[in-house]
């Protein structure tokens, strides 16, 4: 159970952009274009916003870090 929450915290965004992805694939081919378009327009949001949590989670990691070393 550890292995599949340590396996959901590190590739989440990888499987919900994905997820979007055949979403988007799914609207586009049953004939509903400007949805799918939209829905595909998700993906980037998503993996963008997933590196900008990452870089601010690991931003204030090392910043919490450096403030116990100099105690």
């Amino acid at each position: 159970m550890n292995r599949l929450i340590e396996f959901w915290g590190v590739y989440y965004p990888i499987i919900l952009a994905f997820l979007s992805f055949l979403y988007s694939v799914t609207l586009w081919f049953t004939g509903n274009q400007l949805e799918g378009i939209f829905v595909g327009i998700w993906v980037p949001s998503i993996l963008s916003a997933s590196i900008a949590l990452r870089q601010r989670r690991t931003e204030h990691h090392n910043q919490k870090k450096q403030d116990l070393d100099k105690e």
